[in-house]
C-alpha cells in the first residue's frame, strides 16, 4: 500500500493540471515523479506502480462520469489505468537498456492514450494530456501534431534526460507552427449569435419539462433585436424535444423558430430529438432559414456511452445496474459532420463529438470555414465536463485553425478564435446571448490533411523498432 501512494500523488498532479484546475506545470511535474519512480522500480511491482499513476490521473479528471453512471465511472477509471499499467510492463519488456526502457514508456504510454480515443465503447478522450496543457505554448503543435502527436511529445518532454535539447527543440516547431499553418483569413466576415437559455444544472431528460426548456431559449431569442450585420442564430444541441410520432417539421416549435427567422431576417440553427420507433430517438441538427423552411440538417453520429445509449443494456441489467435514466437509445447517424449556413459550409460536431478531432475533420475537409459546436452540459453537476470541452474546442481551434462557437443551455457557451483565446465565455445556467463577428477561413492545417493514422502508425512502427532490436540483442536460445 505505501508503494501505491507516491505513484498515485504523480497521477494527482496530473489531474491538478486538467480543465477545471488546470495548473498545467504540475502534469508535466507528475509526469516526470511517474517517470523515476518506473526506473526505480523496474524489476519489481511496477504494474501497480502505474495502475496507481492511472487511478490518481482517472479518479479526479473523469469525476463527471458519476452523474451518468457510478458502475461506469469506476469501471472506466480501473480500465484506463490498467492500460496505463500494461504499457509500463510492455516497455520493462522491452526496454533492456536505461535509454531504451525510456523509448519504451513514451511509446507504449502514447499508444494507450491513442487507444483511448476509440475504445472503449467508441472512446472516451477526456482528461488528456493535451487538454491538461491548453494553456502550455506546446499547444502551438496542434495543427501539425493533433492530439496523438502532441500526447507523445508532452511524453517526451517530461521523460527524456535531455530535456534541454528536447525544449530548444520544441521551441523551434512553436515559432514554425505559430509562423504558418497553412490556414488564413477569408474576405467574408459573420457575425454570430449564440443562445443560452439558462436553468439548473444536474437535471435528466426523463424529469425535464422539454417545453420549459425551449421555452428559455425561445425568451432569449426573442429579445434579440433586428441587426442588419447579423449572420445567423445558434441554439445548443436537443433543446427541442418531439415525442411518438410529432417531427420537427410539422411542429408549433418549428413554426416559432420560423417565425423568429424571419423577424431577425437570419437562419436560426436549433438542436433537436425526434423519435425513431419506441426504444430510439435521433439527435439532430437543423437550419431553419428567413422563409421558415429547413435547408440542412445533421445527424449526430457518435454518441455519448451511458448518456445517449446504454452499451450491453442487457449485460448491466443481469449484474443489476440500473439505467432507469436512460430508458431510450439514440440512433447513430450516418452523414458528414458539417451543415450549410447562410450559404457557408460549417463543421458540426455535436457535443460529445467535438472531443474527437476526426469528426472535426470531416467538416473542415468538405470545405468548413468555421465550426460550431451544439452541446448540452445540463445533466453534470461540477465544471469538470464543461470546462474540458472548452479545453477540447480550443484544442479543435488550433487543430483545424478554424474559429468555433460552442453554445450550451446551461454552460459554458463561447468563441474561441484559431490561436485557442476564448471570448464571450458565459457563467452557468446564464440566460443570454452572445454575439461575435469573425472571419471565414480557408485552407487546411497539416494535421488536418493527415488526421491521426499516420501518428498512429509512427508509434506502432517505433515499437516494432524497439521489439526488433531488443529480439537481435537477446536472439532465441541465447543463455
Amino acid at each position: 500500500m505505501k508503494k501505491a501512494i507516491a505513484p498515485f500523488g504523480a497521477g494527482l498532479m496530473v489531474a491538478a493540471a486538467m480543465p477545471p484546475w488546470g495548473w498545467w506545470p504540475l502534469a508535466l511535474f507528475g509526469l516526470v515523479w511517474y517517470r523515476r519512480l518506473a526506473e526505480d522500480r523496474r524489476q519489481q511491482s511496477l504494474f501497480t506502480t502505474a495502475l496507481s499513476f492511472g487511478i490518481g490521473w482517472f479518479l479526479p479528471a473523469l469525476a463527471w462520469m458519476w452523474f451518468l453512471t457510478i458502475p461506469g465511472y469506476f469501471l472506466v477509471v480501473l480500465l484506463f489505468a490498467s492500460l496505463h499499467g500494461l504499457a509500463a510492463v510492455t516497455a520493462q519488456f522491452l526496454g533492456k537498456t536505461d535509454r531504451a526502457f525510456i523509448a519504451a514508456l513514451i511509446i507504449c504510454h502514447s499508444l494507450v492514450e491513442a487507444l483511448r480515443l476509440s475504445w472503449p465503447f467508441g472512446g472516451v478522450p477526456l482528461a488528456t494530456l493535451p487538454l491538461s496543457q491548453i494553456a502550455n505554448p506546446l499547444t502551438a503543435l496542434a495543427p501539425y501534431l493533433g492530439v496523438i502527436g502532441l500526447t507523445a511529445v508532452i511524453f517526451w518532454l517530461a521523460f527524456t534526460e535531455r530535456k534541454f535539447r528536447v525544449f530548444l527543440f520544441l521551441a523551434i516547431l512553436v515559432g514554425v507552427s505559430n509562423t504558418w499553418e497553412g490556414t488564413s483569413n477569408t474576405s467574408t466576415n459573420v457575425n454570430i449569435t449564440a443562445i443560452q437559455g439558462g436553468g439548473p444544472q444536474g437535471t435528466h431528460a426523463i424529469y425535464t419539462d422539454d417545453n420549459e426548456v425551449f421555452q428559455r431559449h425561445l425568451r432569449v431569442t426573442q429579445s434579440l433585436t433586428y441587426n442588419p450585420t447579423r449572420t445567423a442564430v445558434i441554439w445548443p444541441e436537443n433543446v427541442i424535444d418531439m415525442d411518438g410520432s410529432q417531427t420537427f417539421e410539422n411542429s408549433e416549435e418549428r413554426q416559432a423558430i420560423a417565425k423568429e427567422a424571419q423577424r431577425l431576417r437570419v437562419p436560426i440553427v436549433v438542436g433537436i430529438t425526434e423519435d425513431e420507433g419506441p426504444n430510439t430517438f435521433t439527435n439532430a441538427v437543423v437550419v431553419v432559414n428567413q422563409n421558415g423552411q429547413l435547408e440542412s440538417r445533421y445527424d449526430k453520429v457518435r454518441r455519448v456511452p451511458f448518456g445517449e445509449y446504454m452499451p450491453g443494456r442487457d449485460v448491466f441489467a443481469a449484474i443489476g445496474v440500473s439505467s432507469s435514466l436512460l430508458t431510450r437509445d439514440a440512433n447513430a447517424g450516418k452523414g458528414r459532420a458539417r451543415i450549410s449556413v447562410a450559404g457557408t459550409t460549417v463543421a458540426t460536431p455535436i457535443s460529445w463529438e467535438v472531443f474527437f478531432g476526426g469528426r472535426v475533420n470531416e467538416g473542415v475537409a468538405d470545405g468548413a470555414g468555421y465550426i460550431i459546436n451544439p452541446t448540452n452540459g445540463s445533466s453534470y453537476t461540477w465544471t469538470i465536463l464543461q470546462t474540458q470541452q472548452i479545453a477540447s474546442s480550443r484544442l479543435r481551434a488550433r487543430e483545424q485553425g478554424r474559429w468555433v462557437v460552442q453554445v450550451s443551455p446551461t454552460g459554458f457557451s463561447a468563441f474561441i478564435s484559431p490561436d485557442g483565446t476564448v471570448f464571450d465565455r458565459t457563467g452557468v445556467s446564464e440566460a443570454t446571448a452572445i454575439d461575435h463577428t469573425f472571419a471565414v477561413r480557408e485552407g487546411r492545417t497539416p494535421y488536418s490533411r493527415v488526421g491521426n493514422g499516420v501518428y498512429i502508425a509512427l508509434l506502432i512502427a517505433a515499437l516494432f523498432l524497439l521489439a526488433r532490436k531488443r529480439a537481435r540483442a537477446f536472439p532465441r536460445g541465447a543463455s
